[in-house]
């Protein structure tokens, strides 16, 4: 198969042919080019959302096949990678959830996002920062990780480092290459350095369930404008507003964009379920019955919007969809349009609607 039109690669854009071979990319071929100046469809790699909860009515918290539900959702939305992320719940309910996603992950659903694995979002977080987390919040053990990730790989841990105990399991799960994540947490800035020196590599919804920046206790932003490679950040500009945004652009080299998605990701107004709570969409956001933000109906092709929308340029707001969360993750064959890499792709349009998706090579929209 081939695609014609204006292909964002590793050294630009060219206009050309991009060629689909086998699930990966075979070749590419054309001239360099400034996509402005031309109508020709965008080529560019499929998005990755290292955090999402739900989509399409369902929530990964209810089991059942909602892992798939939630998968095939965002791949509408050009999403071809994705983390299922849990909430903070009883043991019991986590141990549900966990099975039922690995028996999804072991017959990986058709027309929808490539499931790497779980973001586990707590239990292991700050009583004290809970945001819209339900009040399981526990200290974290090697042999309550070691439970859960047996029944679904757990990619990504969002952690409390001050919590006791929490510092020495940060060492050990960095140590097996789980992303270990500072969330939810009312750490100082002393405390999150260590936790980085430690192995910690990002910052769960920056900004958001956690201390803010006083410049005389900088506490976790602080830390991760200071000392941050990577940290994700919420792109529905409801959690994070613009000046924000482009303050953590500039300080973070790999700032990258998740969705924080709820179960009302591509769904109308309403109610929905968001782990034990119940949430409600209006317009843009999801909130609890007083009101509170509880994650989003963001879909990554609305956060490609947002940030272009926020003057940066296609190529760029690319990356922090796909290319960084990639990295951050160690994937090397996805997150870009090389020869090699999984061909998982998005068309846009010149007003960058979405208008074709690939996951491996198999159409999601066609």
């Amino acid at each position: 198969m081939t695609l014609e039109g204006n292909i964002l690669t590793p050294e630009g854009w060219f206009k050309g042919e991009l060629t689909l071979r086998q699930g990966r990319i075979a070749g590419i071929s054309g001239t360099p080019v400034d996509p402005k100046d031309n109508d020709a469809p965008r080529i560019i790699p499929g998005f990755i959302d290292l955090h999402v909860h739900g989509g399409g009515g369902a929530d990964l918290m209810e089991g059942g096949d909602a892992l798939a539900v939630l998968a095939r959702t965002h791949a509408r939305f050009g999403t071809t990678s994705l983390l299922g992320t849990s909430m903070t719940a009883s043991r019991e309910a986590l141990l549900k959830a966990f099975r039922d996603a690995g028996s999804v992950m072991a017959t990986p659903p058709d027309r929808a996002a490539d499931i790497l694995g779980i973001h586990l979002e707590g239990p292991f977080i700050s009583p004290d920062m809970l945001g819209a987390q339900p009040p399981y919040a526990r200290p974290g053990t090697l042999e309550a990780f070691d439970e859960l990730d047996a029944l679904a790989p757990i990619r990504v841990i969002t952690m409390a480092p001050e919590i006791e105990g929490h510092m020495a399991l940060i060492e050990a799960l960095a140590a097996r290459g789980v992303r270990v994540q500072l969330g939810h947490t009312a750490a100082t800035h002393d405390q999150c350095v260590e936790a980085l020196q430690l192995g910690a590599r990002g910052f769960t919804h920056l900004y958001n369930a956690m201390g803010g920046l006083h410049h005389r206790a900088p506490g976790v932003v602080g830390a991760a404008l200071a000392h941050a490679d990577y940290a994700e950040l919420i792109g529905d500009l409801v959690h994070v507003e613009p000046g924000a945004v482009l303050a953590a652009r500039r300080a973070i080299p790999h700032l990258y964009v998740v969705t924080d998605a709820t179960a009302a990701a591509g769904m109308p107004d309403g109610e929905y379920r968001l782990g034990e709570h119940r949430v409600f969409k209006h317009g843009d956001s999801v909130r609890l019955a007083d009101g509170g933000l509880a994650g989003s109906a963001l879909t990554m092709d609305v956060a490609l919007r947002n940030l272009t929308g926020l003057g940066l340029t296609l190529s760029e707001a690319s990356q922090r969809l796909s290319l960084w969360p990639a990295q951050y993750l160690g994937l090397n064959d996805r997150g870009m349009l090389a020869p090699g890499c999984r061909a998982d792709i998005v068309t846009l349009s010149s007003t960058l609607d979405v208008e074709q998706v690939w996951v491996a090579g198999c159409p999601v929209i066609e």
